[in-house]
């Protein structure tokens, strides 16, 4: 019974909102709750984001509703009564019962104000259908007094046709001409109201193509603006990109830059080698100078023998000769092995200090 009755409110709110026209008289948005059925604890939404909630009035009925349509689903479609009552159960949360829909139905705000001015149009609006409830009872309370006076006019009008023919046939035809002047002025009374409500009808589909027009202004706003930022999020992802790619050169440089130094590492090694053996070398040095020393003395022994052998003086003379020919080489050849070493060493210093001042720089 329930659901058919909900089928019957979502279809009659529908045909309602596009036959009517009626422009809402209060809008807000909010999460759209029901109250479980079977539990009647238990909240379920309605709705999986926030959509317009608005109060309409309909002219024909001069009765207030609440409706909120979820695209093309209409979520609620509620009549406001005197006896409904609007309850705020937290700062941002609030819940009315709808007999009629035998539901509850919840509203869940952005801030307090917005639950604040819902619930202050709730109340002005249960105010207007109460005035509106009582006007219609006075009405109905006076349209059944002016039932009652035609049916006591109309016996007192039995009583009198008792009087003649010719007064019946007069009545008659002027009770024939009250009835066509009635029913002419009924007419004329309806046309009036037909094209009031045609007129009505006009202004509120001519608003509602306005408002149809801003909403389509408001989208494409919208649209520019997300086209917008779709732009700059491209650019962003761009410039990320490209910093990927000077981060995967800089790994490729300090590859490169750790290669070199392997490579300048192995060259000092053999430097280091080379060295050793230069030092080996050089400790040949004094036992060269040892045997310069033994041949002086050898000299020395000889010109001490010269006394005694003058005949082995030219003999001697030439050895001394071919000895200090042979000191003299030999100095010229260690001086000129010192300078080599000197040179060898002094290019050893470059190298360590072109080392260590490539492995500050990196």
């Amino acid at each position: 019974m329930g659901w058919a009755w909900a089928v019957k409110q979502e279809s009659e709110a529908r045909r309602w909102l596009v036959a009517s026209g009626e422009q809402p008289i209060f809008t807000t948005r909010a999460h759209v709750f029901q109250i479980d059925p079977n539990t009647k604890k238990n909240w379920v939404p309605a709705s999986k984001q926030a959509v317009t909630v608005s109060y309409f009035y309909d002219v024909t009925r001069n009765s207030y509703r609440i409706i909120s349509v979820d695209g093309a689903k209409v979520i609620i479609n509620s009549t406001i009564t005197p006896n409904m009552t609007f309850t705020k159960t937290s700062q941002k949360f609030g819940q009315w019962a709808d007999s009629r829909a035998n539901t509850v139905f919840g509203l869940g705000f952005s801030s307090e104000q917005q639950l604040t001015k819902f619930a202050e149009k709730f109340l002005e609006v249960k105010e207007a259908a109460r005035l509106a409830r009582d006007k219609s009872q006075e009405k109905i309370e006076t349209s059944s007094n002016h039932s009652q006076a035609s049916s006591i006019n109309g016996t007192d009008d039995e009583k009198a046709s008792h009087a003649g023919p010719a007064d019946t046939h007069l009545k008659s035809e002027n009770d024939k001409l009250k009835i066509a002047l009635t029913q002419s002025a009924a007419n004329v009374k309806k046309w009036e109201v037909e094209l009031q409500t045609l007129r009505e009808s006009n202004a509120r589909l001519t608003a509602a193509l306005q408002e149809s027009a801003a909403s389509a202004e408001q989208w494409k706003r919208q649209f520019s603006v997300c086209r917008d930022e779709n732009d700059r999020l491209r650019h962003k992802i761009d410039e990320l990109e490209e910093q990927c790619s000077e981060i995967n050169r800089e790994k490729e440089k300090n590859t490169q830059l750790k290669r070199r130094i392997e490579e300048l590492e192995s060259e000092l090694r053999e430097k280091e080698t080379e060295l050793k053996d230069l030092r080996k070398q050089s400790e040949i040095i004094p036992q060269l100078m040892s045997e310069c020393e033994y041949v002086s003395e050898k000299l020395e022994a000889a010109e001490r023998d010269n006394q005694n052998l003058e005949d082995k003086v030219r003999s001697l003379k030439t050895d001394i000769e071919e000895s200090k020919y042979r000191q003299r080489h030999l100095k010229v050849e260690l001086k000129n092995f010192l300078e080599v070493l000197d040179g060898k060493i002094d290019d050893l210093h470059d190298f360590r200090r072109g080392l260590s001042k490539l492995g500050t720089d990196n």
